[in-house]
């Protein structure tokens, strides 16, 4: 019996979930498992590439506000907001960094949630519930050398989950955020080659855990940041 309730809470089934990023690796994976857990779902990425599956599918630029505003206007109701969009690039020592990296590391990691936030959240409260998973970085927790810009935009995607969560969720609206290692992606194994593969974060399991949060199953965690660290 426990069980069975338990099965019933950790899926999402009748929910409407937005994945951004959904054309990459991890987005893809995200969008399956909510697809696989009896979620509609409305995948947003900059450019085409998304891989197959039943949902809705618009190509997006969100570090337009504007267009992000417009977007999440005509999507209709939703119950979950997938924040999986951003971007990672090792750069130079601190002191060597470039307004140009600085910005690029900005924009895809923490411009592109605060539009979406901005888009969604009154839109959560209004219906008093609703999920909203982001994606900081394990590393984050502390900076790392020549990681600078990184570990800083990652550290804003954590702090801004964590105020977001006092904002809202008195309101009915979870915001939490995944903090995984590295991740096992096609560009990480070309960049790693040598590296230990096995004790990565797969990108399916990670997606597991984004879907727990965004189920009903979760509904008591606000403003938790979930390490996820694979088989270490």
């Amino acid at each position: 019996m426990v069980w069975q309730l338990w099965s019933r809470l950790v899926n999402l089934a009748g929910k409407t979930a937005i994945v951004t990023g959904a054309a990459g690796v991890l987005g893809a994976a995200v969008a399956e498992e909510c697809e696989a857990q009896g979620a509609r779902t409305v995948l947003i990425d900059v450019a085409a590439g998304f891989a197959d599956g039943s949902g809705a599918r618009l190509e997006l630029d969100l570090t337009d506000a504007a267009a992000v505003a417009e977007a999440i206007a005509g999507v209709g109701e939703f119950d979950v907001v997938c924040n999986i969009a951003g971007g990672f690039d090792m750069g130079p020592k601190v002191f060597e960094i470039t307004d140009a990296h600085w910005s690029d590391l900005f924009d895809i990691n923490v411009t592109t949630l605060r539009n979406m936030l901005s888009a969604t959240l009154p839109r959560l409260v209004a219906r008093g519930r609703g999920s909203v998973i982001n994606v900081g970085a394990l590393g984050a927790l502390q900076g790392l050398a020549s990681m600078g810009a990184y570990t800083a935009a990652k550290s804003v995607v954590m702090r801004l989950t964590e105020a977001a969560s006092e904002e809202v969720r008195r309101q009915g609206v979870n915001v939490n955020a995944v903090l995984p290692s590295l991740i096992d992606t096609p560009r990480n194994r070309a960049d790693m080659p040598k590296a230990d593969h096995s004790t990565w974060v797969a990108p399916e399991s990670l997606a597991k855990v984004i879907c727990f949060l965004a189920s009903d199953a979760a509904a008591d965690i606000h403003g938790a940041l979930v390490p996820v660290r694979g088989r270490v």
